[in-house]
């Protein structure tokens, strides 16, 4: 095989899986990993992929802090679906954590309470959407208001979450990457997610099919660490597949303009 034949290899393998591994191509070519790496590099520099520690992906990894009110705009009818879905998981008289960003917004927006109904948000718009339920009792956690995402971190608000537990912890994340893990552009914001976790009984991932494969700077957890991700149908059957091996329940949203959608 020539270096055209092995080029067009690796870009039709990264179209079918999204990304790929150096040692993975070493194999499939039968070539070393010296002359991988120089592929990649050559595939990067005519901006067909951009490299990653150990590969390469089609999608720029490296993400970057934008505000709600841009945020909002991006993937809006798959966000309202995955919202949904994620409303529906709420129980009569639960007590619940919404973490912050543009989808767990729209859960806010969606939810309908049975009963009475806890939540526990760092996030001022979540409560704003919340607070026009009679029978939702809502603790605004206090701390360092972040004006990019309209939600609070810092040392005050991870203080107060350590009187509490919850069923159940709805996160938001900018990036979800199956090495590297869950990841937010803020670093104080990914240390109070991780408070959030741990006085969670489950935590629940809302994150449209834009977040995989990217990584924020701040680090939240493992993919290990999630029980469920809820996402929509533009995720690879591949990366939907990787996640079940590894313990976690995936729930992909079709959206259908004017059906509505459908959850498998």
């Amino acid at each position: 095989m020539n270096n055209v034949e092995r080029h067009q290899f690796i870009i039709n393998h990264l179209q079918q899986k999204g990304s790929v591994n150096v040692w993975e191509l070493c194999k499939l070519l039968e070539v070393s990993s010296v002359t991988i790496r120089k592929d990649l590099k050559l595939l990067e520099g005519r901006q067909l992929l951009f490299r990653t520690h150990g590969g390469a992906t089609l999608n720029n990894p490296y993400t970057i802090d934008r505000t709600v009110f841009e945020k909002e705009k991006i993937q809006a009818a798959e966000k309202t679906a995955i919202a949904r879905e994620a409303a529906s998981l709420i129980m009569a008289n639960d007590s619940i954590i919404i973490a912050s960003g543009t989808t767990v917004q729209a859960m806010a927006r969606e939810i309908q309470p049975v009963g009475n109904l806890t939540v526990v948000t760092s996030a001022l718009n979540v409560s704003v959407q919340l607070i026009k339920h009679p029978n939702v009792e809502i603790l605004q956690l206090g701390g360092i208001l972040r004006k990019s995402s309209t939600s609070v971190a810092g040392l005050y608000a991870e203080g107060i979450l350590s009187d509490f537990f919850c069923s159940k912890l709805f996160l938001g994340v900018d990036g979800i990457d199956l090495e590297f893990g869950l990841t937010t552009t803020n670093a104080q914001e990914a240390h109070l997610n991780r408070k959030m976790m741990e006085v969670s009984q489950k935590v629940i991932v809302l994150a449209d099919s834009t977040k995989f494969g990217k990584r924020g700077f701040g680090r939240i957890c493992g993919i290990d660490e999630v029980d469920h991700i809820i996402t929509d149908n533009g995720v690879s059957p591949h990366t939907v597949a990787a996640l079940e091996k590894r313990g976690v329940k995936v729930t992909v949203v079709s959206y259908t303009a004017g059906q509505g959608y459908t959850a498998t």
